[in-house]
């Protein structure tokens, strides 16, 4: 117990330091400074860290510091420790600042939009993806590694599969960090406990939940032709995912710029305001959501066994949370835009789904 109290806390602030102290890139974000009007700044410095953070817990497992699967085995003590974390951080980071609206909103909501210090270099917002990321990495190889020692002679490929396809989505989120400034996110979110909480606690500890639920379960031996399937479906709504994005960024830095070189980008204009409705964003108001469902669906598959319960609670999650975002910021954008908005979702018919929703 002690163990995994000294784990947790020394796995946040060894992230933490790193992401304080490793040099990264400067960049301007899309939301403004309300003090001066201008782009906020960023260090970007996320992949950087989360490398080093994988080759530090590489070397402590392998010196014996720790075993390969600690983060499995004390899986629920860290799960609780971490729950206490986020809440101190969610008090912290919340009561402080002025008040917006009543105290239950405001703790779970926030107050804050985008607290920084140190001229930018900490960036709340940043540093909470950044954490989550890398710890959620960390419990999938830990998991992996505990699958593997079990069946030494006959592990499941699906488990790798699983590990690789998630290991890819985490380095190209980071990746792209630039990319995500420019998201609902940053735009729109405040820091409180559904942003810190989540990203302390629930994202590194729920987003796997499929191997947290089977990694103790033997090889189903599915086919290849299965784990070829999956792995194209990920991808498929990986461009899906990613593709929409890089497409709005593009498009929110210059407005004539050929996404990939080749989508032409076709817009509605209205007073000074432009939006996107061509390419990815001619297809649904929110193809990227349909992206990040798609993924998450193929990673369940990819453990073969499609008839367990567990690993679908990844795929459910989003479903619960991109949904009513979608209405939210719907609502967000009809309030922004105005009539542009209603003149895009004439164009525009579809929410998510093309053709279905």
């Amino acid at each position: 117990m002690i163990t995994a109290l000294v784990a947790i806390v020394v796995i946040y602030l060894f992230v933490f330091v790193a992401y304080v102290a490793v040099p990264g890139r400067w960049v301007s974000g899309y939301v403004l400074d309300p003090k001066t009007a201008l782009p906020l700044r960023y260090h970007l410095n996320g992949l950087r860290v989360f490398f080093l953070s994988i080759v530090v817990w590489t070397l402590a497992c392998h010196y014996g510091l720790l075993p390969w699967d600690f983060l499995y085995t004390e899986r629920y003590a860290l799960l609780g420790f971490a729950c206490v974390i986020g809440l101190c951080f969610t008090l912290a980071i919340v009561l402080p600042a002025p008040p917006v609206n009543g105290i239950g909103s405001d703790l779970y909501l926030g107050r804050l939009e985008n607290p920084q210090w140190l001229n930018g270099r900490i960036d709340a917002k940043m540093f909470l993806y950044l954490i989550g990321a890398t710890l959620l990495e960390l419990n999938l190889l830990s998991f992996a590694a505990h699958h593997i020692l079990l069946y030494p002679h006959d592990y499941s490929p699906g488990v790798l599969l699983y590990v690789g396809l998630f290991s890819f989505f985490l380095v190209e989120y980071l990746f792209f960090e630039q990319v995500h400034l420019y998201t609902y996110d940053f735009v729109a979110e405040r820091v409180g406990f559904k942003l810190g909480w989540g990203c302390l606690v629930f994202y590194p500890f729920y987003y796997g939940v499929g191997l947290w639920t089977q990694a103790e379960r033997p090889n189903p031996h599915v086919s290849s032709l299965w784990l070829g399937g999956c792995a194209a479906l990920f991808f498929s709504g990986w461009v899906l995912a990613r593709g929409a994005n890089l497409q709005k960024f593009w498009f929110k830095k210059d407005p004539t710029h050929k996404a990939f070189g080749v989508l032409i980008p076709e817009s509605l204009e209205h007073n000074g305001k432009r939006v996107l409705v061509s390419g990815f964003w001619g297809l649904s108001r929110h193809i990227n959501y349909l992206g990040e469902i798609t993924m998450a669906t193929a990673l369940t598959l990819s453990l073969g066994w499609p008839q367990s319960l567990g690993p679908w609670l990844y795929p459910a999650y989003y479903l619960a949370l991109l949904f009513p975002r979608q209405y939210f910021d719907d609502q967000r954008c009809a309030k922004k835009y105005g009539p542009l908005w209603d003149s895009y979702c004439r164009k525009v018919r579809w929410r998510i789904i093309p053709f279905v929703y």
